[in-house]
């Protein structure tokens, strides 16, 4: 590989395939060693992100698997050597397996932010400090940046979204679910656990005490001077939000299903899960192919053009990949009831589908359900393995987590 190929910066926003996940992650595997853990941080802007993976929305629908990126890094550096690009890899699931844990979050999440999105239109000033800020029009350079960076290309390096979150609740003082909201309908990578939790971490409602200031000092640092913030213009400290911050006890995991081995199946393929080639079907007689049409709303408002455009992309990917991995046209369904006639059509008697996390997709489960029993058929939801595996460790914080990182590689066969 020559220096050109090794430094290239990925493109903005990626190619949403599985195909160009896997040359980005084969180009960048030299680098997940000390050049990720000294460079990881430093946003070197939309032009280059060669320091960085920008493999996170590849991950978020798993068109590249968690598993595939853990053992890249274990071949090319060592566990020790790669132990904060693995980390990483490791936080999404780790906020994933604590609001599994924890579901009343996301709902408290949703409720509170209908609140938000109701008071916009009872207050007029709070209406106009919002949408200031979601155009761009704050006068804050480097935030009016990000806002620009975000809409036209469905991403934010890691450190610019805390400087963001930060900003946003305490010096432009808005609520942070609306703040929250944005994010998550605008990134292609938008995720309802790491999105909701990784804000309620910079406003001191995740970690008892602990909030994250943005400063201009560091903004400057860690942007190569790009921004040069006036510190008099942000907010000098960063109150939590809940002083007396307590979570609920965290729930029993739920298990994934385990199909009946003769029955008649249907593969139903959604926007979490795009690698069903890795959902050991082969051995089922699976008898038709259906994805999800279109991408889920990840709000009330709309979904942002860059995220809805990605994950459009993404899901024709997946069936394609599907389709021609079990021998059928995958078939397109924007109902359940398209998935109810697809399944009738082949004789079908289950459907398999990968259990989706808690979020939207998971929110939808229950009453598709219901509606798949009606019609006679059973939902089968599976589970993944790297799930399964470190979920059980997200009871606490991150460092309880993270040192059980070998024993789960282990677990799993990476090594």
């Amino acid at each position: 590989m020559s220096q050109t190929e090794l430094f290239s910066a990925p493109s903005v926003p990626p190619t949403p395939d599985r195909q160009a996940g896997l040359e980005r992650l084969k180009a960048f595997t030299p680098l997940m060693g000390r050049r990720y853990a000294t460079q990881r941080n430093f946003d070197f802007g939309p032009e280059d992100r060669s320091n960085i993976s920008m493999l996170s929305a590849h991950v978020r629908h798993r068109l590249v698997l968690e598993s595939e990126l853990a053992q890249a890094a274990l071949n090319a550096h060592g566990l020790q050597a790669a132990e904060k690009f693995i980390q990483e890899v490791c936080w999404r699931t780790y906020w994933k397996g604590w609001l599994e844990l924890r579901p009343s979050r996301w709902s408290e999440y949703k409720s509170e932010l209908s609140q938000a999105l109701n008071a916009l239109g009872e207050d007029d000033a709070l209406r106009r400090r919002y949408e200031a800020a979601c155009e761009g029009r704050t006068g804050l350079d480097c935030f009016d940046a990000w806002v620009s960076e975000l809409m036209q290309t469905g991403y934010l390096h890691n450190h610019a979204r805390m400087w963001f979150a930060s900003i946003w609740i305490y010096t432009l003082e808005l609520p942070w679910v609306l703040g929250a909201d944005l994010f998550l309908r605008h990134l292609i990578d938008g995720d309802p656990a790491s999105n909701t939790l990784s804000w309620r971490w910079v406003g001191g409602l995740q970690t008892a005490g602990k909030t994250y200031l943005a400063r201009a000092s560091n903004i400057e640092k860690y942007t190569g001077g790009r921004f040069t913030p006036d510190a008099g213009a942000l907010a000098h400290d960063a109150p939590p939000l809940d002083p007396a911050l307590q979570h609920p006890a965290p729930q029993t995991l739920a298990a994934g299903e385990t199909p009946d081995p003769d029955a008649p199946s249907l593969l139903w393929i959604h926007e979490e899960d795009l690698h069903a080639e890795s959902w050991a079907a082969e051995k089922r007689d699976v008898r038709a192919v259906v994805y999800q049409a279109g991408p889920l709303p990840r709000g009330e408002l709309a979904l942002g053009a860059c995220a809805s455009r990605f994950t459009q992309q993404a899901l024709e990917d997946g069936a394609r990949r599907a389709g021609a991995h079990f021998g059928y046209t995958a078939q397109a369904s924007a109902h359940i009831e398209d998935v109810i006639d697809a399944a009738r059509s082949v004789g079908a008697k289950q459907i398999l589908t990968q259990r989706p996390a808690v979020g939207p997709g998971l929110d939808r489960m229950p009453p598709y359900r219901a509606k798949l029993a009606q019609a006679g058929l059973t939902l089968i939801e599976l589970r993944r393995s790297w799930d399964a595996a470190f979920h059980p460790y997200a009871t606490k914080g991150f460092f309880k987590f993270k040192s059980a990182i070998p024993t789960v590689f282990d677990q799993l066969s990476l090594n």
